[in-house]
């Protein structure tokens, strides 16, 4: 974008995605919305709206501004700024939201590249977001304050209930996470893309280098069924990095174990899946195929009273 001169409302910051082959397809539905500024040219860098900063930056007070305020920008995914080593400018008391709102979508591994797709399907859709990750600086430079990432062990209970805060709903992109924690106290809907069928369809050398994913993922689904949150369980084929958005789909019940998906796809689906809350659990299998879907809200509701007969 050197040399091109930004319409007098554009607000020009430091931070700067990178993005995988696999998500720039993707990144093109980012780059239309009105909070953002991208160049996504193959071997160049897109441009997003933040500043890590222990003081309020120039750019966050011009946010704070022309969105209404501090309480508007933490609608929009940044609740928090961070200082310059990536913590919390303020570590406020655990227990100090007795009547906490709870608008806020929690992405697991959100480093992982499922992760990563998964946030920016979310940022699409205006969505507050909290996403644990290995290294807070480098989520920090990647996303911004758009997400609110925290690094730290699920297994710690002080830690988890921090993450927790204010967290209406839980993906989890990848297995493990949900057989290592102790409780998801005030979680309405948790969902989970598993790679279970893949597993168990496998054999010889390709079963035993995928053996302890697969205990991991089963040990995942047992203790989210018996969890009594309302889980949704996305069975997905062997996860490709193809563009999504291009094929249909296939949901018969076995086509997970042979079939591949999109991981745009696989994302995407994730996040549709938010707005339809299974009263008990809803588990279906998904692999791209001729099937098109244009409302996943409907089609999800439909497919949970199927499972109800």
């Amino acid at each position: 974008m050197a040399g091109s001169v930004l319409p007098a409302p554009t607000l020009f910051c430091q931070t700067s995605f990178i993005f995988s082959p696999s998500q720039r397809n993707l990144c093109t539905k980012v780059a239309k919305h009105p909070s953002f500024v991208f160049d996504v040219e193959e071997k160049r860098r897109g441009l997003v709206c933040c500043s890590a900063k222990k003081k309020i930056s120039f750019v966050d007070q011009i946010l704070d501004y022309i969105e209404g305020g501090p309480k508007l920008r933490k609608w929009y995914g940044a609740p928090d700024l961070l200082s310059k080593d990536g913590s919390d400018v303020e570590d406020k008391d655990e227990d100090g939201y007795p009547d906490e709102v709870r608008d806020a979508v929690l992405v697991t591994e959100g480093d992982s590249e499922i992760g990563q797709t998964v946030i920016l399907s979310l940022i699409v859709k205006r969505t507050r977001i909290k996403a644990l990750v290995k290294d807070k600086r480098n989520a920090m430079e990647s996303f911004g304050t758009y997400v609110e990432s925290m690094a730290g062990d699920a297994s710690d209970k002080k830690f988890l209930q921090k993450a927790l805060r204010g967290v209406r709903s839980v993906i989890c992109p990848n297995e493990g996470f949900l057989s290592n924690v102790e409780s998801l106290k005030g979680v309405k809907h948790v969902i989970l893309l598993s790679q279970l069928s893949v597993y168990r369809g496998s054999s010889g050398v390709q079963a035993l280098m995928s053996g302890n994913a697969r205990k991991l993922a089963e040990k995942d689904e047992s203790t989210l069924v018996s969890s009594g949150i309302p889980y949704t369980i996305i069975r997905a084929g062997v996860l490709q990095n193809t563009p999504g958005g291009k094929q249909g789909f296939r949901f018969e019940e076995g086509c997970a174990a042979s079939g591949s998906l999109s991981k745009e796809d696989a994302a995407s689906i994730c996040v549709e899946a938010l707005e339809t809350i299974p009263q008990k659990g809803l588990i279906f299998e998904v692999v791209n195929g001729e099937e098109k879907v244009s409302d996943w809200k409907e089609y999800l509701t439909r497919l949970m009273e199927e499972r109800e007969q």
